[in-house]
């Protein structure tokens, strides 16, 4: 694999296990931010040079990228060029292109409260009955404050 997604809201954890994954690899970590299209296009540039040694291309926040400029960023994923590693960072695989997590392995850095909105709701909805439970979902109207929540119990399990 070429290509990792660091799952997280903590960016120190996610910087340490970025420097883990290089050190791995043997290579050195560029910074790259990756927010419009136009920093697409500098990658695009600097890819254009051969890599004598192993590098890792570091993206922060992919998440807050327009989505024009994860699109032009695919290529890259999709043609690797050799000695090149991408580790991109977000805080949930849900603000991140499907495209993009397809073709990355996914790795979750969880801390100790980690992606929980709110622990007491979840403690109150596990406590609950199944159709009590049911009937919680059916009172969310909106598709990403569902899968909020459903992050959130996974994470307090």
């Amino acid at each position: 694999m070429h290509a990792y997604l660091l799952i997280g809201t903590n960016s120190e954890e996610l910087k340490a296990k970025s420097e883990e994954l290089a050190k791995k690899f043997g290579a050195k970590i560029i910074s790259f931010p990756l927010k419009k299209i136009a920093d697409v296009r500098d990658l695009g540039s600097l890819l254009k040079t051969t890599f004598p040694e192993p590098t890792v291309i570091y993206s922060e926040r992919i998440d807050e990228a327009g989505e024009e400029a994860l699109n032009a960023f695919l290529k890259n994923l999709e043609e690797p060029q050799e000695n090149i590693y991408f580790i991109l960072t977000a805080s949930s695989t849900r603000k991140v292109l499907p495209t993009i997590v397809s073709r990355c392995q996914v790795i979750r850095i969880r801390n100790q409260e980690s992606g929980i909105l709110n622990k007491e709701n979840i403690e109150l909805f596990l406590k609950q009955t199944a159709g009590q439970k049911l009937a919680f979902f059916g009172t969310i109207k909106d598709r990403d404050k569902a899968k909020e929540f459903v992050e959130s119990l996974i994470f307090y399990l």
